[in-house]
């Protein structure tokens, strides 16, 4: 290594001395222009162009599977081959029909909601429908979820799919009469959980948009007797008048000029006649049972009736096929009025109906019109002027189809993280009460760490409480996989939910996160990591037995950090290849075998354990110190810390080398000072700093002050 980059290292290490605060400042500032220009080249904060490979799905992934006709025969339990016909609109899928008829729906989850999983990977599932708006089955076809590292198979998370058959979205949570929602596989909360999100989500959003349950579509079977008033009272049938003062007004070049007059130029009525309640109290039962028999698909029905001296019709239309007076729109978008589907009504049903001079019914609808939403229809007014050149103005009238009038979709069911967060109320609360006693021993540590025994009882208990409670109780243990899972969702597509789903390990992150900020990785390495917390008492033990220590020497225990770091630097780039792949290479982590599972694993796992304690017990923290991948990702952003409230003394390093000695990691070096980047805040060396009864400083103060 050049004197130059070995130079490079010890700064970015924090081991070349700075002259003052300014040269700290100094350092902070670069590290962090460093830090944001490799995030800017990811394409992770604005401003960076993101890299096409690493941050784009590839085409592979983003293309859809299709449904094969086996497989939808297995998955609607047919005897016979069915056929298998796609349909884009207005949810894409595919309609599966045998014998002439449609027996049910498939849509893939990819394709619908972009569903993703735990690895940031698309998750692909193929949901069936059937007639009556249950699950007919599920079939996973695409995954890179790393659950061979958990312990579970593809067969296993096929049964978790296939557990969704019969759920009917009229009722999703499963109280009715379908089937109980299948249970969360433990091993693999995350992943089930967006199995479970995206099978549901995307059944609701097929069953609306293929008319197999109500959800935003109109209401076409309840009828109830009303007038004409009452259908406008309650907003079924608009009105919209144009006086001849006002078109007076509005066409003042018309030749020959319109007449004053309160009278009507014209007054316009316009509805919409779909749901039976207004149409067949318009139109009467047999006009409207014709008209709704000549309806093609997609298609719905709007009523025009129009009073005074203009016509909302004229003559151009038998020429050109278009009513060019009359003009529907809604979102921006134009849905003109054509003679297909236009029928001439001679007279309406009701009673109480005002004198109309003309009445239409027109078959409206295209794509992008939907009929539960407001539009509006603009009607033309045009004149000739005195110049020889055609007047004109517009008038609108504004049409919302009444609520009643629509139908209810079905309840959603909540997401999986609402209901893991309300069973989860006593962990949540015990985990952040851990995190605020953390808080409070680091920002009042003065006074606990001159009192030596005090701080020896607080720290076993806290080490004992996160081993036991928040390790093996609660499965509260972080790991690599987290941050390459974060990493990988910045890139593909965040989203909250699928970190929500454990709540445990969020609050965690949480308080990491700002652990991180103002103290450094210590936070969590040094008190809430509980393989950590194991390897620092059975050291204890070891040292109560005589078990002796290992003292490596500083210049080789500095190189050894090389591997912690190059093992995440190879799991982070591994991951953008096959996260598979890297969650293989992350069991180099020994978490999941000694915490999540307690030794429940395969033999040569828990062999490897064995062997890191078994190191552990010669050199403390042994796995910490040199192996740890999410140590590593920790220590780099800890450079970036605010405080540093470990004291030391112009003697530390020079005239005494005890603190290095007995720090728990080796963070200590041989000038005394203590790198950021491997301390996890254990406060080792502050007890020794204040105990005149170690401290060889104090010690040879106090034989001055006695002589």
């Amino acid at each position: 290594m050049t004197h130059a980059a070995r130079r490079f290292l010890d700064f970015c290490q924090g081991t070349v001395p700075v002259v003052g605060r300014k040269g700290a400042m100094i350092r902070k500032m670069l590290l962090s222009a460093l830090f944001y220009g490799l995030f800017l080249g990811a394409g992770i904060l604005p401003g960076g162009a993101p890299a096409q490979d690493a941050t784009s799905t590839t085409r592979d992934e983003a293309a859809v599977l299709a449904p094969t006709r086996p497989l939808a025969a297995a998955l609607f339990d047919l005897d016979t081959l069915p056929g298998v016909v796609r349909t884009d609109a207005p949810v894409p899928g595919w309609a599966i029909s045998q014998g002439g008829e449609t027996v049910g729906h498939i849509a893939s989850t990819w394709e619908v909601i972009r569903s993703v999983g735990y690895s940031g990977r698309p998750i692909d599932i193929l949901v069936a429908l059937s007639m009556d708006g249950r699950i007919a089955g599920a079939e996973l076809v695409r995954h890179s979820e790393p659950i061979l590292t958990l312990g579970l198979s593809d067969q296993d998370i096929s049964r978790f799919v296939g557990g969704f058959a019969g759920i009917d979205l009229a009722d999703p949570e499963g109280r009715g009469a379908g089937p109980e929602m299948p249970e969360i596989i433990s091993r693999a909360t995350v992943t089930t959980g967006v199995i479970r999100d995206s099978i549901l989500r995307t059944a609701r959003l097929l069953a609306i948009g293929r008319g197999l349950v109500g959800g935003g579509g109109i209401d076409q079977l309840s009828f109830e007797p009303q007038s004409w008033a009452e259908l406008a009272a309650i907003g079924a049938v608009q009105e919209r008048s144009v006086s001849l003062s006002e078109a007076r007004a509005a066409l003042t070049e018309a030749d020959p000029p319109i007449p004053e007059g309160d009278a009507p130029f014209i007054t316009l009525w316009a509805g919409l006649m779909d749901p039976p309640t207004i149409g067949r109290n318009i139109l009467g039962e047999y006009a409207y049972n014709k008209a709704i028999a000549e309806l093609g698909a997609g298609r719905h029905l709007l009523f025009v009736g129009s009073q005074g001296v203009y016509s909302h019709r004229g003559i151009d239309w038998r020429r050109s096929g278009v009513f060019d007076r009359l003009q529907l729109s809604q979102n921006g978008l134009v849905f003109p009025l054509t003679d297909a589907g236009y029928t001439r009504i001679d007279e309406v049903a009701p009673e109480d109906a005002p004198p109309l001079r003309e009445r239409s019914l027109f078959q409206i609808g295209g794509e992008g019109f939907d009929p539960a939403q407001p539009f509006e229809l603009t009607l033309t007014a045009s004149r000739a002027g005195g110049s020889g050149e055609e007047v004109s103005f517009d008038t609108v009238l504004d049409y919302q189809l009444p609520a009643q009038f629509v139908r209810k979709p079905p309840p959603e069911a909540a997401p999986l993280w609402h209901q893991t967060w309300q069973d989860s109320t006593f962990a949540i609360a015990s985990v952040a009460a851990m995190q605020i006693a953390l808080t409070l021993i680091l920002l009042f540590q003065e006074p606990l760490v001159r009192r030596k025994r005090q701080w020896m009882y607080l720290r076993i208990g806290f080490l004992t409480l996160t081993l036991v409670y928040l390790g093996w109780i609660l499965g509260g243990q972080l790991s690599v996989v987290q941050v390459i899972a974060f990493v990988q969702s910045l890139l593909t597509g965040f989203r909250w939910e699928t970190f929500l789903i454990e709540p445990v390990i969020f609050i965690l992150w949480a308080g990491v996160a700002l652990g991180l900020l103002f103290w450094g990785r210590g936070v969590f390495c040094g008190w809430l990591c509980p393989f950590g917390a194991l390897q620092e008492l059975t050291n204890m033990i070891a040292k109560r037995f005589g078990v002796p220590q290992i003292a490596v020497p500083h210049a080789l225990h500095e190189r050894l950090w090389i591997i912690k770091y190059t093992l995440f630097m190879a799991i982070l780039a591994v991951s953008f290849y096959s996260m598979t792949d890297a969650l293989i290479l992350a069991e180099v982590e020994p978490f999941k075998t000694a915490i999540s599972m307690r030794m429940m694993r395969a033999w040569p796992f828990v062999a490897f354990v064995l062997v890191l304690l078994l190191a552990g017990l010669f050199i403390e923290r042994f796995y910490c110190r040199y192996l740890c991948p999410l140590g590593a990702a920790l220590a780099i952003p800890s450079k970036l810390k605010i405080f540093d409230w470990l004291r030391r003394r112009p003697q530390c390093g020079r005239e005494c080398r005890l603190c290095e000695t007995k720090c728990t990691v080796g963070a200590i070096d041989p000038l005394g000072r203590i790198n950021p980047n491997e301390c996890v805040l254990c406060m080792r060396c502050q007890v020794i700093l204040n105990d005149p009864e170690t401290c060889p400083v104090l010690k040879r103060r106090a034989r001055k002050t006695a002589a």
